[in-house]
Parts: structure tokens; sequence; C-alpha cells
């Protein structure tokens, strides 16, 4: 067994994979990686003022930019989910991720006037986005903000490598998401923890086991502030300009890709506890809930789910 990891994105990664004959050098393994995530960083990163996203993110409006294939393949797929969710799901808000204290250009963490949010809100929408063949448009000032999709993105084009590479059996992680691909050396399932959300402490809370599928957990449980006893997170919905007030704590998605784990699990929690379990069961997506209750915590899994963290395949 071969395993390797580092900082990314403000966070980690981590690499795990059966080693065999005919195999590239670990070291050549680790390049090739790095050099994934140095390019999702190049083009994606809203923390650095030279990254591709960062330079279109700062052109007025009715101005393009020639853009790498990725940033246009992931601006297509949050469309998708935008019109799924009715607009909830929405990768221009980081201005209100900064309106209210958690985006890059931040101040400080605050509920802010109804006449700021309403400012705010003309420079967020996805349908102010245009794709003009390689160019990504914009017919007013929005930015956009790729963290609920690119971590999942990078594992899907890590796990594309290593198979291409001849390696069959992985454990590819970025900043939590991850994908799990065949066995461990002694032939059991890849297992992953999903953690309780508590303030205080990680705990594994269910364990599961993955063949071949990306798992993803969004929560609300690391990124917030208090004011006045209310409890505002940093998952925004789109169509209020607020961050969302209801009680889903986090939600898991297992899907075969790892990238629309990502971004379905963030359109997940944004949705709250009864419309998505709704969602997540006319759209057979593998779900698992916490829900804060007066009493802690309550678990709530779909069939889908139960059926899939067996580690089976399809």
């Amino acid at each position: 067994m071969e395993s390797f990891g580092g900082p990314t994105m403000g966070s980690t990664f981590s690499i795990k994979y059966v080693r065999h004959a005919g195999l590239p050098a670990p070291a050549e393994i680790r390049v090739q990686v790095e050099k994934i995530l140095a390019d999702v960083d190049q083009q994606m990163s809203t923390y650095r003022s030279d990254s591709d996203i960062e330079r279109f993110n700062v052109l007025p409006a009715n101005r393009c930019q020639t853009m790498p294939a990725p940033i246009l393949e992931l601006v297509r797929m949050g469309e998708r989910l935008s019109s799924l969710s009715d607009g909830s799901f929405d990768l221009t808000v980081e201005p209100l991720l900064n309106l209210w204290g958690f985006g890059p250009q931040a101040r400080e963490e605050k509920v802010p006037s109804a006449e700021a949010i309403a400012q705010v809100r003309q420079r967020v929408g996805y349908t102010h986005l245009r794709i003009d063949g390689g160019q990504l448009c914009k017919d007013a000032a929005v930015e956009v903000d790729f963290n609920s999709v690119a971590a999942g993105y990078a594992v899907d084009t890590i796990a594309e490598k290593l198979e291409a590479l001849g390696i069959h059996d992985y454990l590819a992680e970025v900043t939590g998401e991850l994908k799990a691909v065949g066995k461990k050396l002694d032939g059991s399932p890849w297992r992953v923890a999903l953690e309780e959300p508590r303030d205080d402490q990680q705990i594994a809370q269910k364990i599961i086991a993955v063949d071949g599928y990306g798992v993803s957990t969004s929560g609300d449980y690391r990124n917030y502030f208090q004011q006045n006893g209310q409890r505002y997170s940093h998952t925004f919905d789109a169509r209020t300009g607020a961050p969302v007030l209801h009680t889903l704590a986090s939600v898991t998605v297992i899907h075969p890709s790892a990238l629309m784990a990502d971004g379905l699990s963030t359109l997940l929690l944004i949705l709250g506890p009864e419309r998505a379990w709704d969602y997540a069961q006319i759209h057979d997506i593998a779900a698992f809930f916490v829900i804060r209750a007066d009493t802690g915590f309550v678990t709530r899994s779909n069939q889908a789910f139960e059926r899939l963290a067996g580690g089976k395949t399809k």
C-alpha cells in the first residue's frame, strides 16, 4: 500500500493506492496528482488574485474572458444545479458571502441591512452568466465561486489520472471530498467515516464501505456566527440572499461522480430537511441527513444510500 498527501485549497489532500508491478514510481504518481491540484488552484481559487476565475470576477458587466475547459464545464454544471433547485443553488453568491462575513473579501461577520442585501443581490444570479465558444461572459458584475464543486472536480480528475496510470484500487480525497475504487491490499473494502457535526470535536458517526463512488459531505457546523440568539451559517440560499435557517446540519451524498456528489450535497443542504429528502427521493440521490433536534442530532438515510454504503457496485 502506498500513500501520500499534503496541503491544498486551504486544507489537505490524501491518496492511498495498492501498488503492483508495472506502475510508475510513487514519486512520479505524486508529481502527476500535485500537477492536477496546482492546475485547479490556478484556475478556480477565489483566494488568489491571479487565478483565472478571480481575473474574471473583477471584470465589470458586459465583458467576456477566454477560460480553460474545466471552468466552462463547472459553470455548465452549476447552471444545471441552479435550474434543478429553482435558483437556490448558485455559483455567483460570493458577493453575498462577503457581505455576511464568510467570503474571501469579508470584513466582519454580521447581519447586513435589507438595503445592503438588496443592493448586492443585483450582482448575484447564474442567469447573468453566458458561455460563448471558449469564453465566459457576464451581463452584470457577478463573481463566480467554485468552492461547492472544485474539490469534487479535483477528485474526479485525479481518479481519471490514477486509472490511466494503471491504478485500479485507490482512495483519493481532497478537502474531505473523496472517491474510493476497488479494494485495499487485504481485499477488504475502503471504509469512510462520516463525522457527527459537533462544534467542539470530531466524532465518527457512521462507517460506510464504498467501491466505485464519490462521497461528499456538506455541513453548516464549521463556519457560522451567532447574533441575538440566531445561528447564521455560510450556506446560502441565492433566492433569499441570506444564510439558510433550517435544522439540516449536514448532508452526505454518494454518487458515481465526486463532482456531482459535491454539488448535490450542497444543493440538498440549502433545501433543508423536508425539501431535500423529497428531492433526493424524486431524483434517486443516495443521501444521508443529519438534522438538529432538541435532544441533539437525528439521522436519516434513504434506501439508495443504504444500498451503496455497503461497498457494492451497481
